[in-house]
C-alpha cells in the first residue's frame, strides 16, 4: 500500500481495554507503521455518565506495556484537565507531535461539535428536537407493541417550533428518505444499507456534548484520518457516518470493519472465556511480544503461501497489509497463545527474562533483591527458559534456590524400584561424592554421579531421582547437575544430611 496511512485508536475511558479492541488497535498501528504514516490516540470521553476515573491513565499504561508507540495523543496538560486528573508519566510532552492537530480529548473539543452541528442545521441536514426521555420511551413502547423497530424520524416530533435558545438536541436528517447508502469496505467489499432503516440520530445532546456519531466524523476529518479500522459492531452506524461525510462535503476515509473475536465455543469473546483486559493477560504471565504476535494473527495472515506464525514487531510491520485481514470471525485459542508465549520467552536474552521474572517471583513470596540473588537468578534462567510458557510458571521451578526447604517425606526419598536401605546407601555415597568434587561444577558433578551409578549398580534414573528429591524437595526441577552447582556445595551437603536423617528415622 503506497498511501501513507494516518490511523487512530479512540477508546472511551469507561474501564480497561478489552482485548478485542486492542486487536483492532494493533491492526491500526501496524498499518500506520507499514506505510510510514502516523498512529495516534484520541480519548472519547463524551459519555460522562460512564466515565471511570483513572481509565485513561490505564489505557496509556497498556499502550506503553504493549510497546504501541504513538505519534499523537493527549499530553500532560490535557490529561490533567480531564474530569479527573489522568496525567501519566509516559504521556507525550506535546500533544501535537508529528503535526496531528489536537486536542486529543473530546471533552476539550465541544466548541467544534457545536459549530459543525449548527452547520448541518443551517444547511438542512439536521434539525432541532426536544422530546423528553419519557416521551421517547413511550414511542419505543408503542413501536414494541406493534412489533416494530423504533426508528425516530422528523415527522414524529411532538413540537416543531424548537428555538435555538431553549434546551434541545440536534438530530441528523437521513437524506434521501428512500433509496440506499452504499460505500466500499476494505474487508467486506461493497456494502449497502436501506435508508428507511436508518434513524435520525441524535448528534448533539442537550448538555452540549456530542454523541459518538458526530464527534467521530468531525474528529477523524479534522485530524486527517485516512483509514478507519473498527469492529463489526459499528457496521449499523456506518451509513450514518458515511452520510455525514457526504453532507459536509468531506472526503471519506477508507473504511475497514474488522470481524469479531470469538471464543472456542463460537460465541463472541466475553468474560466467560477468560482474561479480557490487557492487564489480566500481563498479570497471568504473558509478555507483550507474544500478545501482539497472537492478536495480529487473529484474523490476519501474511498470505501468498507464507505460513509464518512467530513474528517480531518488526516482521509484523514489514508484512502487514489490509489484504491479509479475513472477513470471517477469528477464534481466540488460549493453547496457541500459550505456545507463542513460550516461543517468545525462549527468544529473550537471559538478562531480560530475569528482570521480567522478578516481580512474578515476588508475588509468589520469592524475593530477589540483593546483588547475590540477582546473580543467582541469572544463572538459573537459562535452565528454566525452555520449560516455561508463562512468567508465572517459573516460581515453582526456582523457589528452592532462594529459601530453605523442609526435608522431603521418607517415601519421596526412596528411588524407583529401590528399597529404603538401597536409597539410604545411595544418599550416603552421594554425600561423599558431592563433598569431594572439585571444582563444584555441573559437568564434573554429572561425571562423578554417573560413575557412582555404575559403582552402586543403579540406573541413572534411580539415583538421580533420589538426589533431586533430597536437594530440591521437588520431583520437577531444572536440570539436576546445573541445579546442584547453582545451589552450591554447602547447601547440597546440608540438604543431603537432612534427607539421610529423615530416611534413617523411618527405618
Amino acid at each position: 500500500m503506497s498511501v501513507r496511512a494516518r490511523t487512530r485508536f479512540a477508546p472511551s475511558p469507561t474501564g480497561d481495554l478489552h482485548i478485542g479492541g486492542v486487536r483492532t488497535a494493533i491492526f491500526s498501528w501496524l498499518l500506520a507503521r507499514h506505510t510510514g504514516g502516523e498512529f495516534y490516540l484520541r480519548v472519547e470521553d463524551t459519555d460522562q455518565e460512564r466515565y471511570v476515573p483513572g481509565a485513561t491513565r490505564r489505557i496509556l499504561e497498556a499502550f506503553d506495556w504493549l510497546g504501541l508507540t504513538l505519534d499523537g495523543g493527549p499530553d500532560h496538560d490535557e490529561l490533567r484537565a480531564m474530569r479527573t486528573n489522568e496525567d501519566y508519566p509516559g504521556a507525550l510532552d506535546d500533544g501535537e507531535y508529528k503535526g496531528i492537530p489536537g486536542p486529543f480529548v473530546q471533552s476539550h473539543r465541544l466548541h467544534l461539535y457545536k459549530q459543525w452541528a449548527e452547520w448541518l442545521v443551517a444547511h438542512g441536514y439536521a434539525y432541532r428536537a426536544n422530546e423528553t426521555p419519557e416521551e421517547l420511551q413511550r414511542m419505543r413502547a408503542e413501536a414494541q407493541a406493534r412489533k416494530q423497530t423504533f426508528i425516530f424520524r422528523e415527522e414524529m416530533r411532538l413540537r416543531t417550533d424548537v428555538r435555538a435558545d431553549e434546551p434541545h438536541v440536534i438530530r441528523m436528517r437521513v437524506l434521501p428518505r428512500s433509496g440506499r447508502t452504499e460505500f466500499d469496505d476494505l474487508i467486506k467489499g461493497r456494502l449497502s444499507f436501506d435508508n428507511a432503516q436508518v434513524d435520525d440520530q441524535v448528534l448533539l445532546k442537550m448538555d452540549g456534548f456530542p454523541t459518538y456519531h458526530l464527534a467521530v466524523v468531525v474528529d477523524d476529518h479534522l485530524q486527517g484520518v485516512t483509514h478507519v479500522l473498527r469492529g463489526d459492531d459499528w457496521l449499523p452506524s456506518a451509513p450514518k457516518h458515511v452520510l455525514l461525510y457526504r453532507y459536509f462535503g468531506w472526503p471519506e476515509p477508507q473504511w475497514a470493519h474488522v470481524p469479531n473475536v470469538l471464543g472456542t465455543d463460537g460465541k463472541k469473546l466475553s468474560k466467560r472465556h477468560g482474561a479480557q483486559s490487557v492487564f489480566e493477560f500481563r498479570d497471568q504471565g504473558y509478555i507483550p511480544e507474544a500478545l501482539i504476535n497472537f492478536l495480529a494473527l487473529l484474523g490476519w495472515a501474511p498470505g501468498g503461501g507464507d505460513e509464518q506464525n512467530v513474528f517480531t514487531r518488526e516482521e509484523l510491520i514489514a508484512k502487514f497489509s489490509m489484504e491479509g485481514i479475513g472477513s470471517s470471525p477469528a477464534v481466540f485459542d488460549y493453547n496457541k497463545l500459550d505456545w507463542l508465549n513460550g516461543v517468545h520467552i525462549r527468544r529473550l536474552p537471559a538478562e531480560d527474562l530475569a528482570a521480567r521474572l522478578v516481580p512474578f517471583l515476588a508475588r509468589a513470596g520469592i524475593l530477589v533483591d540483593t546483588p547475590e540473588q540477582r546473580a543467582r537468578l541469572l544463572r538459573i534462567v537459562p535452565h528454566v527458559q525452555e520449560r516455561i510458557k508463562k512468567l508465572t510458571d517459573a516460581a515453582p521451578l526456582v523457589d528452592f534456590f532462594f529459601s530453605d526447604i523442609h526435608p522431603p517425606p521418607a517415601e519421596m526419598l526412596v528411588g524407583p524400584k529401590m528399597d529404603r536401605l538401597q536409597s539410604l546407601e545411595a544418599l550416603r555415597e552421594t554425600r561423599r561424592v558431592v563433598a569431594e568434587v572439585e571444582p563444584f561444577e555441573d559437568a564434573l558433578l554429572e561425571q562423578a554421579l554417573r560413575a557412582l551409578c555404575q559403582a552402586l549398580g543403579l540406573k541413572p534414573t534411580q539415583l538421580f531421582t533420589v538426589v533431586r528429591n533430597a536437594v530440591t524437595g521437588k520431583s520437577v526441577t531444572p536440570p539436576l547437575f546445573a541445579t546442584m552447582a547453582i545451589l552450591g556445595r554447602k547447601t547440597c551437603l546440608i540438604r543431603l544430611d537432612r534427607a539421610i536423617a529423615r530416611l534413617q528415622s523411618g527405618m
